[in-house]
């Protein structure tokens, strides 16, 4: 197993920096440092004011196209209940490093930052190397969105994604749509409804149409199938007037194989002609054959490192910067495998297990020496 103290402190570095919906271009000096004193070049682009993305490369002229090993740095609010350990000191408790972003998912990054930069001490004979890490990731892509039309275009290899599975190898997960609905009306006094045209009726009558909607098709083998879910519902600004916007947000998940636009387009003809539709977010769903040569490779180098991960085709239930990012790159295989435990994601105390920590970078120190011939 690599030497791997530097993993922790690392992560423990990132953690130090609060990143919480803000703030990332602070925790990305620490790791273009270290990435530029490797001999990446470095580029840094702010979508707003401290919250940048970064892209490093290494060698990427070469004649296979770079592997490219992404995740992003910003994480959710501490939440209302207190923590019994500093969300930003990275203390360690036994196997546990605690503190916020540690799963989800500096520490991922964290591995993959020191994987990359030991790869520098050999010359690569087939490939070389593209670390995309992103701000705003959370509050859906923004970051990714940002540099996407800068690596539209451009030679790629696959997409390793470091997001919490506690390396597992995973190889997609489902698409976001997010969707406003409004319904509109005409205002009048609460005493004579009669006089005006309430928004808040339509809109429930279109509610429950869609409690009894269903996607059309089979689902998929490993996603399962798409899912409808009505998230918030408002109308009316006082108790005595006649109500004449009504708005509802609803969140789809898609699968492989649907495309957003027929889903909008479904979702409007159950709700009919009363009910207009908006996008919030609208991410792709991320799939990757398993039986892809890629794909097994990493299936193979983790179950060596980590043999209590069987390789077994799963997606994930949490979208990444993979919906984004894989279709600028050209959609090229597409695998999620982090240190990070899934049900730590966003949790009071969160929390990453050291050891997976230490095996997350010798996995990504091996994947990547098998993709750039080290």
């Amino acid at each position: 197993m690599t030497d791997t103290t530097e993993v922790t402190e690392l992560t423990r570095r990132l953690v130090a920096v609060p990143t919480v919906d803000a703030d990332e271009s602070a925790a990305q000096t620490i790791v273009a440092a270290l990435l530029e004193r490797a001999g990446f070049t470095v580029r840094s682009h702010e979508h707003a004011p401290g919250r940048a993305t970064l892209i490093a490369e290494w060698q990427t002229g070469l004649d296979t196209a770079p592997l490219c090993l992404s995740g992003h740095l910003d994480t959710v609010p501490l939440g209302a209940a207190p923590w019994t350990h500093d969300p930003y000191a990275g203390e360690r408790d036994g196997d546990r490093l605690y503190g916020r972003g540690t799963s989800d998912m500096k520490g991922g990054v964290a591995a993959m930052v020191l994987a990359a930069v030991r790869a520098t001490a050999h010359r690569p004979r087939r490939a070389g190397l593209r670390l995309v890490l992103t701000a705003a990731e959370e509050t859906g892509a923004l970051g990714a969105r940002h540099v996407a039309p800068l690596l539209r275009g451009g030679r790629s290899g696959p997409l390793l994604i470091a997001e919490p599975t506690a390396n597992q190898v995973v190889h997609g997960h489902k698409g976001a749509l997010w969707l406003t609905a409004r319904t509109s009306g005409i205002t009048a006094h609460g005493s004579m409804p009669h006089l005006g045209d309430n928004a808040a009726y339509k809109l429930a009558h279109a509610v429950v149409r869609l409690a009894d909607f269903a996607f059309p098709g089979s689902g998929h083998p490993v996603m399962g199938r798409p899912t409808l879910n009505v998230s918030t519902l408002a109308a009316g600004l006082n108790a005595n007037s006649v109500p004449d916007l009504a708005t509802a947000t609803v969140d789809v998940r898609t699968v492989s194989g649907q495309d957003h636009a027929e889903v909008r387009a479904q979702l409007a003809a159950q709700t009919g002609p009363d009910v207009s539709w908006e996008p919030l977010v609208d991410l792709p769903p991320v799939w990757t054959d398993p039986d892809d040569t890629w794909a097994r490779t990493v299936g193979e180098l983790v179950a060596d490192v980590a043999p209590d991960t069987a390789y077994t085709p799963r997606t994930a239930t949490f979208f990444t910067d993979a919906a984004v990012l894989a279709p600028a790159l050209g959609a090229p295989p597409t695998l999620i495998c982090g240190p990070g435990e899934p049900s730590q994601a966003h949790a009071t105390d969160e929390w990453c297990s050291v050891r997976r920590l230490e095996e997350s970078l010798t996995v990504y120190e091996r994947v990547v020496a098998r993709w750039c011939g080290l």
